[in-house]
Order: C-alpha cells, then sequence, then structure tokens
C-alpha cells in the first residue's frame, strides 16, 4: 500500500510501499504534486537497475550529462557516478571526490542559463555512520528576508558560475572553466507553484547586478545568512534503495561529508533540466 508521509515541518516527504518500475500515470502524478508541495522527495526500497533509474528521472523532466565529465558513467553519460575514486594512486584521500557537495550549502546548475531543474541520486552502497544529506526551503529563506531586503532585489538579477568566487573548478575539464556568468533572479517565481523563493547560492554567485562591489558582496553575506531557516530544513539518512529527488528552484542542499572514507557511499546520480 503506497503511503505519503510528510517528514520535516515545511520541507521533505517520504513514499513507501511503491514499485517505480511499475508506477502508473495517475501513481506518479500524486508523487510529483507531493514532491512540488514539499521540495525533497524520498522513495524508499527500490531495486532498480541503471536504466530503469534514468528511465524514472525522465519522467520528470530532460535528462542531461552534469559538465563534470570525469565522473560521468563511461555507457550512459546522462548518469553521474559519486563516490567512486575518492583515492589517488599513492593512497592518498582525494578530497574533490570524498567530499563532493559537501562544501556548503548550494543549488545545482546555476551557473547555467537554463539551471537544473531537480537531482535525483539513488543509493548503491552506503557507510554505517554519517554520509547524510541536508537539505533546506528557499521559500522558507525567501519568507524570512526583511520587507526591505525583499524590496531592494525584487528583479534583480545575480551572476553565477561554477566555481563563483573562489573560482574552484577542480572538478571540470579545462575546456569547460571561464564560461560566462550566467544571469537569474534572486527572487524567483516558481514555474508550477507560482510560489516565491530566495534563489541562491554562495559559492557560485559573483555578484549582484546593479551594485557596486562592497555592496554586493554585503548583499551576498546578508543573504548566504538567511538562506537556512530552522523550520525549512530536512536531513536524509541514507539506505540502500533509496531514490531522492530535490527541487533546485526552491531548495539548497549540501552532503554531511563526515562519513568514514574507507567505507563506501555510492549514488548514481542524475540531472534534470525542464522540457523544452
Amino acid at each position: 500500500m503506497v503511503q505519503i508521509r510528510q517528514a520535516g515541518p515545511r520541507i521533505g516527504v517520504e513514499v513507501s510501499g511503491v514499485d517505480l518500475r511499475t508506477l502508473d500515470a495517475a501513481g506518479f502524478a500524486s508523487i510529483y504534486q507531493a514532491w512540488l508541495d514539499y521540495n525533497v522527495l524520498v522513495v524508499t526500497g527500490q531495486d532498480l537497475t541503471i536504466q530503469e533509474f534514468l528511465e524514472y528521472s525522465r519522467r520528470f523532466g530532460t535528462v542531461l550529462p552534469h559538465p563534470s565529465k570525469s565522473t560521468r558513467h563511461p555507457d550512459l553519460p546522462e548518469i553521474t557516478v559519486l563516490g567512486t575514486g575518492k583515492f589517488n594512486a599513492d593512497g592518498t584521500l582525494n578530497q574533490a571526490i570524498y567530499r563532493r557537495g559537501a562544501e556548503g550549502w548550494h543549488t545545482d546548475g546555476a551557473y547555467d542559463d537554463v539551471p537544473f531543474k531537480a537531482t535525483q541520486l539513488y543509493a548503491l552502497a552506503i557507510p554505517d555512520t554519517g554520509g547524510d544529506t541536508l537539505f533546506a526551503s528557499g521559500y522558507a529563506a525567501y519568507d524570512a528576508m526583511p520587507q526591505r531586503l525583499k524590496q531592494r532585489l525584487d528583479g534583480v538579477l545575480g551572476a553565477f558560475t561554477y566555481g563563483g568566487r573562489s573560482q574552484s573548478q577542480a572538478l571540470l575539464n579545462p575546456e569547460d572553466r571561464d564560461r560566462t556568468p550566467a544571469m537569474h533572479p534572486v527572487i524567483r517565481t516558481h514555474s508550477e507553484t507560482g510560489r516565491q523563493s530566495l534563489y541562491f547560492d554562495p559559492g557560485k554567485i559573483l555578484s549582484i547586478q546593479g551594485a557596486e562591489e562592497a555592496e554586493s558582496d554585503a548583499l551576498i553575506e546578508e543573504l548566504t545568512a538567511l538562506m537556512i531557516q530552522p523550520e525549512g530544513e530536512y536531513r536524509h539518512k541514507w539506505h540502500v534503495g533509496d531514490v531522492v529527488i530535490w527541487d533546485n528552484r526552491c531548495s539548497y542542499h549540501k552532503a554531511a561529508g563526515d562519513y568514514p572514507p574507507e567505507q563506501d557511499r555510492i549514488h548514481w546520480r542524475t540531472s534534470i533540466k525542464a522540457r523544452a
């Protein structure tokens, strides 16, 4: 029997008792709406082949290869494999792979002119301790913004790149670096729900359009402090077979980055854009 349970006060919903391989259109519509309502959708207890995971991901939109080419699946470039190859040839830990996603709160794809609508993970191997993923609501962040800040940023664009102000681009091939910044509204109206959220990524934003450097930096710092609201958080403890999708249009996430490095934490990932 399908069960849908709210997981956090304002973000996160868990679905159990469903087989994604045989999910019909009506069943998908119900969990899709739950995803829109709560930003992050967790489906537990799945046993999917890589092709089945890819096909399910395509129900949410167009699946495209992630710009980090080195971690794409060799046969299915639309799939990123997370958590493998984390040790260098000399046995030292490759921090860029081990701590991938744990560098700070972020949203996926802000560096693209058309950002990712969603990101989806399927858990293949989970460590005994640690390795959680944390999520936060962009709606809650917007609600927490003082009115003067909402007015200041209404209709204002931010400039975003893969490495942001730190210019950290280690996971990109050289030919994919130094792209022209993408411009996106800092206050974003969700295309499906009509709700407003703070669209923000402190690790990818370069500047606030139309602001002098000092004001831009001050606004970025203020938004960074506002983006995570306690009532808008959800922490997911992984189990093998979990499928988790989050809405990049209205949420942020980060990996805890705290699991024993000698243990495996492996996921398949798909990056999903809205259909044209």
